[in-house]
């Protein structure tokens, strides 16, 4: 018998080799997602006997395969993206894969997170590396049954074909292969051999969506189980003083109401009564340190006017520049808190008995929250089993797990299953939202040139994160200064789609588009011209490439007919790198009785390699009409503490007949492939607010824009 270099025939249990780490082979080490195939199986797979082939896939006799997908699926769609980086290289047929919800599992599987657009990025190699070595293991189990050298087998849709032409599903030698060596070396696929990757696939879970399948926490429920309606302190900076259940106590099916904090809970047989209940309790509150957005304005201007900062990055001297400048242009940007506003409000189930405690529910950390929920209730983290759900949204609130940490204690009091459901009132108030922030960019011009820059950061709950200070311009001005410094409020706050990236791009893309009027030079032209500065960089901190932005903006200046449309049709630019991902958005906007309405944006992307086009397709869309939406129209303050807003009837979301069109196109190239749950939204918001510039001559510095717009308002 033959055998190759990267075949090893020696047996042991390949389950105890499951988390190996050889040289960067990882065979389900970093298997973060899996998958299910676009369309209905042939045949009833519970009926069918399936074998354990490694902790992430198992494989019937019928070569019909089962992955358990260990990463929380928040709705950008790593779910079906994935598996299909792993059925590439197992040569699978896409058709006879599955996917099953993995729980969280700290000893087989890593970073299971949903959260900075990171998924497909970090799993990348380790996922094709899963594939390829359970390929290569199927393989070499194959030509053992054959007496054949492995060399002479191929594969393809999960069959394995001899030189004769005789051929094994994968079912045929699962058995013999999981008892195989784990090889050290595999072969990956060139790209211009993908059969999976790079072609649409529906949704993996698009059947169960549509016809309302369990799958969401909401769904989830147990026998005996009790819902939970929480009190909260109807202000931040509130402390419960007391409280009256009498009312609560006689609304039918409520069962039992329980403080704990300054929290008040009332536990019942179903969500109505709970929430009934709950709305009867009448409580007594102290406040300490409430806040109101009037007072938050004037701190965050007091700010931005000292001179107490923390500086994230300095080229050069910005002083010197704005003392020799021809003109020095400073403006001022205003955003408000947001909150998430998830279709599915916050819930999770949990059910603490003497040796063991059982978590279910929407988490985008379940790590970090089972952490948690072990430091609270004093127990081990091995005896907390968390189960992830599907998310009806996340944008960032379900990072956090305040809503698990409840569910715990409530059920660790009440001694039986509970699930905390929140109202969309409760989701609304309880935080976590955006902070409020303010940008003051001043830059420099001399000779034509922008020869300075100076961003100072005014938030509330801390600063932008460590890398963004390294983006667009970093680099492409020789005289740069990145300042930050913030306020500590007690209104909570945390990361919100694409954090700070949403509002700050905005601010800097307004402010470039201004500065290109100044210099009178068109505004992808000065960006152009900039980009040129920071491609030969040999600064390892910068963060962006300048000639993969040059080539998105090149594509959506092409794609959208820059300065060539038709009379009555004003164009925007905006241009923006986050989450590892260049995006160039171009909005048009025409006036009807003299109202802007935003009939298209067109979008190109470099995210690298496409996995699935049509769910990448589908996050870019998302995110411009978020991000548009929010600009536009969502604004969210606070007096003494409590929210002005409580629900959809006050609070303005962006309207259907308000959306636009929108155009999406990718860069092709060979990189692998980056972020993009979050990156389409940051230039959303200024590419809009320079083509209403462009339509009406008037600049925007304040979020929503409509409160600047006054009279006017953007129809759809």
């Amino acid at each position: 018998m033959k055998q190759q270099n990267n075949t090893n025939f020696s047996r042991r249990n390949f389950l105890k080799t499951t988390a190996l780490a050889s040289g960067g082979l990882l065979i389900g080490f970093n298997f973060l997602t899996a998958c299910k195939p676009e369309a209905t199986m042939p045949v009833d797979i519970t009926n069918l006997n399936f074998n354990d082939f490694n902790a992430f896939i198992k494989i019937s006799d019928e070569g019909y395969i089962t992955i358990f997908s260990p990463n929380p699926e928040i709705g950008q769609g790593v779910k079906t993206a994935m598996p299909m980086i792993i059925a590439e290289e197992l040569d699978a047929d896409w058709n006879k894969v599955t996917v099953v919800q993995g729980a969280l599992d700290t000893k087989n599987f890593t970073r299971q997170v949903a959260g900075g657009s990171q998924s497909i990025r970090q799993g990348w190699d380790a996922l094709r590396q899963t594939g390829a070595t359970a390929r290569q293991m199927l393989l070499n189990a194959a030509a053992l049954k054959w007496n054949v050298d492995v060399a002479t087998l191929s594969t393809a849709k999960g069959i394995i074909t001899n030189a004769n032409g005789d051929e094994f599903n994968y079912g045929d030698v699962v058995k013999e292969a999981s008892r195989l060596e784990v090889p050290e070396k595999v072969k990956l696929k060139d790209k211009k051999d993908f059969t999976i990757i790079g072609k649409d696939a529906i949704n993996v879970d698009i059947d169960k969506i549509i016809t309302g399948k369990p799958l969401f926490g909401l769904d989830y429920k147990t026998d005996n189980m009790l819902i939970a309606s929480v009190l909260r302190p109807p202000a931040f900076g509130q402390k419960l003083v007391d409280f009256n259940d009498t009312k609560a106590k006689a609304v039918n099916g409520v069962e039992a109401v329980i403080k704990f904090g300054d929290k008040v809970a009332v536990l019942a047989n179903s969500t109505w009564a709970a929430m009934k209940g709950k709305k009867t309790l009448s409580a007594n509150w102290k406040s300490e340190k409430t806040e109101s957005t009037k007072n938050h304005d004037a701190i965050l201007n007091n700010i931005l006017d000292g001179k107490k900062f923390n500086t994230r990055r300095e080229d050069g001297n910005v002083n010197n520049a704005f003392a020799n400048a021809d003109k020095v242009i400073e403006r001022t940007y205003h955003s408000p808190f947001l909150p998430h506003n998830c279709l599915e409000p916050m819930n999770f189930y949990a059910n603490v008995t003497a040796d063991k405690v059982h978590l279910v529910g929407p988490i985008q950390t379940p790590q970090w929250t089972v952490n948690r929920v072990a430091k609270l209730l004093n127990r081990k983290v091995e005896t907390i089993h968390c189960e992830m759900t599907r998310m009806g949204g996340g944008f960032g609130r379900r990072l956090y797990g305040d809503f698990a940490l409840e569910a715990a204690e409530i059920s660790n009091i009440a001694k039986q299953p509970i699930k905390v459901v929140f109202s969309r009132e409760d989701d609304m108030t309880a935080g976590t939202y955006r902070p409020a922030i303010k940008y003051r960019i001043k830059a420099s011009l001399k000779e034509g040139k922008v020869t300075g820059y100076h961003l100072k950061e005014a938030a509330i709950n801390g600063n932008m994160y460590g890398a963004i200070p390294n983006f667009f311009p970093a680099g492409c001005i020789p005289n740069y200064k990145v300042d930050t410094e913030s306020y500590a409020s007690t209104i909570t706050t945390g990361a919100w789609r694409a954090p700070y990236t949403n509002f700050l791009a905005f601010a800097e893309q307004s402010f470039f588009d201004e500065l290109a009027n100044e210099l009178g030079v068109d505004p992808i032209q000065l960006r152009l011209d900039l980009l040129q500065n920071v491609k030969n960089t040999t600064d390892k901190k910068i963060e962006y490439s300048g000639q993969r932005m040059e080539d998105t903006i090149q594509l959506v200046k092409e794609k959208a007919n820059w300065g060539k449309t038709k009379e009555g049709v004003y164009q925007g630019f905006a241009a923006y790198y986050s989450h590892n991902t260049h995006v160039a958005e171009i909005a048009d906007i025409t006036l009807k009785d003299g109202y802007p309405v935003i009939e298209k944006v067109t979008v190109a992307v470099d995210c690298g390699i496409l996995v699935n086009p049509t769910g990448a397709k589908n996050q870019v869309e998302g995110g411009v009409l978020d991000g548009i939406g929010h600009a536009m129209y969502a604004d969210f303050s606070f007096k003494n503490g409590k929210p002005a807003h409580k629900n959809f009837d006050t609070y303005r979301l962006i309207r259907m007949q308000e959306t636009p069109k929108v155009a999406v196109y990718f860069v092709e190239n060979d990189e692998k492939p980056t972020g993009l749950g979050e990156p389409g939204l940051p230039p959303a918001g200024g590419a809009v607010a320079n083509a209403i510039n462009a339509a009406l001559g008037q600049r925007l510095y304040r979020q929503p824009f409509v409160k600047e717009l006054k009279k006017r308002s953007l129809l759809g």
